[in-house]
């Protein structure tokens, strides 16, 4: 296997220890220890289960030693892909404490993109529940082992074709001790702006960092009460300050099955909810919704808006909607996360998506050149610190595009900095869309739909929607028959992909317009595209 590195020069590494950034830690040793110092208190609370300290400890440890029974041995990948279940915290504790790498997916994530996790990371096992939100994943595991017959362990709830997760148990004295704090914890995926999804490296120390840090930005504390609204497996949900945070602080974790205001208000309500996190579309949805009045949210003390930009109309409407405090959040998951801080003034929390994490994350913003543009004028963010990754794994492309030979990382993102060091962003430098948080590659989307018969070229661009965020727009130039808007949906909702990579709108037209030598870059093309339908639309 290619061994899994992410790695520091050891000058910058001796100073991110110096400072106190990394201490150390490890996921399986603050678990232990929040067991030993609060074995009775409620960690996690979901589908009917509440789950103490010394519970979730306990179930975890169980969970490592029947991985490793399997088969399975340290330093091996798998794939999880579990929503927002009890079973999500042992399945991934289990892991940390057997040495196992976790691979992150998502629910919503289909063949197409399980098989590319498995083989991109050379992962060992599968593990998921039967059923979530209706889909039945016993299909999708027998497809990915036909696909990826490499795979050897599939484990898919109590499904007795593989391996049930109720079955897992081992010899506790054969777990291994604590890694290395150095080491890599686990593999996150990216946007995906170039297509599939890039594996993230994540090592204990750079990510304990970045939540731990983020506790005391967000007032999290052993008395506060965090809800999972968004999946678990995502990087705004499990470290801004998310679940991880809570459960670093010795918290209660709440889950909720969706993130809909039906599931999540009663649980806010019931369980007293202090603090929680959403993208945009989903914080207009909750003010609009709170103000029915049918239950009460006073326990919430502060709603972190992320994952997409929130503008200062949304933030607005949201903050007079919801009875807490806001609080932006502009991150990503190779790294560097900025926060409006609690006592920042209207302006700060409307306007801006907020200010970096750590002394040391060092950020700069230059122009298409590679030069720095003038103080609060717009430009490309680079970034490099003691949690923003120095390389993808196994994709040396990529990390030829997004690094630069000093270790900045290219996010992609273009922002202006105020006077007091608060960023701004202006969008995306990148083709892609970011639809409700998720990020959806245009490139990707616009293969697909090339692979059907009718389809003679596509382009695929963002549109801005107040929902949203951003939707995506298929032109569509046809070849014979015209095909219907509405069967190109269905046909590549059966392409095995996530369900938010769907256009949510498809144009069908007779040609592209291109330069007078008949060519023009797909870059260019998409942003005539989006002009014209922009126009047509009426939006501004």
């Amino acid at each position: 296997m290619i061994p899994l590195r992410q790695e520091w020069p050891s000058d910058f590494a001796a100073r991110y220890r110096a400072a106190g950034y990394w201490r150390g830690e490890t996921f399986p040793g603050f678990l232990r220890q929040r067991a030993e110092e609060r074995p009775g208190a409620e960690a996690i609370i979901g589908g009917g289960q509440r789950w103490t300290y010394a519970e979730l400890h306990a179930r975890a440890e169980r969970a490592a030693a029947g991985f490793l029974a399997l088969g399975l041995r340290p330093g091996d990948r798998v794939v999880v892909q579990l929503g927002n279940i009890p079973e999500f915290f042992a399945v991934v504790f289990g892991l940390f404490r057997a040495g196992l790498v976790p691979v992150y997916a998502l629910p919503a994530h289909r063949l197409t993109e399980i098989a590319h996790f498995v083989a991109r990371a050379e992962a060992a096992a599968y593990v998921a529940a039967e059923r979530q939100e209706g889909f039945d994943y016993r299909g999708l595991a027998r497809d990915l082992r036909a696909a990826r017959p490499d795979l050897r362990v599939v484990i898919v709830g109590d499904a007795a074709e593989f391996t049930p997760f109720d079955a897992l148990d081992g010899d506790r004295a054969a777990l291994p001790g604590d890694p290395d704090p150095s080491s890599v914890a686990f593999l996150q995926i990216s946007g995906g702006t170039t297509g599939l999804s890039k594996l993230i490296p994540r090592t204990h120390d750079d990510y304990i960092y970045s939540f731990r840090a983020s506790n005391e930005i967000c007032g999290v504390r052993p008395e506060s009460v965090f809800l999972v609204a968004l999946p678990a497996a995502h990087n705004f949900p499990m470290s801004s300050p998310g679940h991880m945070g809570a459960l670093y602080a010795g918290a209660r974790v709440v889950l909720s099955p969706t993130p809909s205001p039906e599931a999540a208000f009663p649980l806010i309500e019931g369980e007293g909810v202090t603090i929680t996190g959403l993208v945009p579309p989903l914080a207009l949805l909750w003010a609009q919704a709170a103000a029915a009045g049918k239950h009460d949210l006073s326990s919430l003390e502060v709603l972190l808006v992320g994952g997409a930009k929130l503008t200062p109309e949304a933030a607005r409407r949201v903050r007079e909607g919801l009875p807490c405090k806001l609080q932006q959040v502009f991150g990503m998951a190779e790294g560097l996360v900025n926060y409006t801080r609690l006592d920042d003034p209207d302006e700060i929390v409307l306007e801006t998506q907020g200010r970096p994490i750590c002394p040391d994350d060092e950020v700069l913003i230059v122009d298409d050149i590679g030069e720095r543009v003038p103080e609060g004028e717009p430009g490309y963010l680079l970034t490099r610190g003691p949690y923003t990754i120095r390389a993808y794994h196994n994709d040396e492309a990529a990390n030829a595009r997004s690094f630069t030979l000093d270790g900045f990382y290219r996010t992609g993102d273009i922002v202006r900095r105020t006077e007091r060091a608060y960023l701004v962003v202006q969008g995306r430098a990148g083709d892609h869309i970011n639809r409700a948080g998720e990020k959806i590659s245009a490139e990707e989307v616009e293969d697909h739909l090339l692979a059907h018969p009718q389809v003679f070229d596509a382009a695929v661009v963002s549109v801005p929607d107040e929902f949203l965020g951003e939707r995506s727009c298929a032109f569509i130039i046809p070849r014979g028959e015209r095909p219907r808007p509405a069967a190109l949906k269905a046909w590549m909702r059966g392409r095995a992909i996530a369900a938010f990579k769907v256009p949510d709108q498809i144009v069908l037209v007779d040609s592209f317009e291109t330069t007078a030598a008949g060519k023009v870059s797909r870059k260019e093309l998409r942003a005539r595209l989006r002009t014209r339908l922009m126009a047509e639309d009426g939006v501004s």
